[in-house]
């Protein structure tokens, strides 16, 4: 886990961002929670490396 934070600003519409806010606290999430997994899982699709990557390791038969 990440020991330190920045600020990441986003401009969005004041409809989405309410209609965004009432599904995160309907699956009992924070918004910021919801963003972090989307950018995880955004560089994870790109195959994007960085620092506080959880490392699994492969299993050797």
């Amino acid at each position: 886990m990440e020991s330190k934070t920045a600020r990441l600003t986003v401009l969005i519409d004041p409809v989405k961002k309410s209609a965004f806010e009432a599904l995160c606290a309907s699956q009992d999430q924070t918004p910021s929670q919801v963003v972090r997994q989307l950018i995880r899982d955004y560089l994870d699709r790109y195959n994007v490396d960085y620092a506080t990557k959880p490392r699994i390791p492969t299993k050797v038969s």
